[in-house]
């Protein structure tokens, strides 16, 4: 199986912090994920997660959680919660976020050994290459966004 089949992400457990509308999320569900955990601390964007997830009649294979991700990150790890695959998208003024949010996915264990982080940033930003058991392996820019990719493997 490749990343380009639908069956590659069969029954994977997804984590889409900063989640927005909740399209990463939404299509890893659409590719036979087997579980989504969206964070989202607007209630705007909380409530749209949830009507963009009833239109498409998705009722199962989720968690929403209204939060701060740094709070939710702390109760998926109390959980025991593990992911094979990470995205992160935090507004471009919240620098900040990327390297706060990295460290703790890498402190809390929270990335299956064999997971992938994928931040997605301004091309302007340059995140760290290693941040904790985080290391980066590839980094592909286009216009004037980046998506920066973490291997979990220590």
């Amino acid at each position: 199986m490749t990343a380009g089949h639908p069956e590659a992400l069969a029954g994977s457990v997804w984590a889409d912090l900063y989640a927005g509308t909740g399209a990463v999320g939404i299509e890893a569900l659409s590719r036979f994920a087997g579980h989504v955990c969206f964070v989202e601390s607007s209630r705007a964007a909380a409530n749209l997660i949830r009507r963009n997830l009833a239109t498409l009649n998705i009722t199962t294979g989720f968690d929403l959680f209204h939060s701060d991700v740094r709070l939710a990150l702390q109760t998926l790890q109390a959980k025991g919660i593990r992911f094979d695959y990470v995205f992160l998208d935090p507004p471009y003024r919240l620098q900040e976020q990327y390297a706060q949010t990295l460290k703790r996915l890498a402190d809390a264990h929270l990335v299956q050994e064999s997971g992938v982080v994928i931040a997605e940033h301004s091309r302007k930003v340059e995140l760290a290459d290693t941040v904790g058991s985080l290391r980066r392996y590839r980094k592909l820019v286009q216009a004037d966004a980046a998506l920066s990719f973490y291997s979990a493997k220590n």
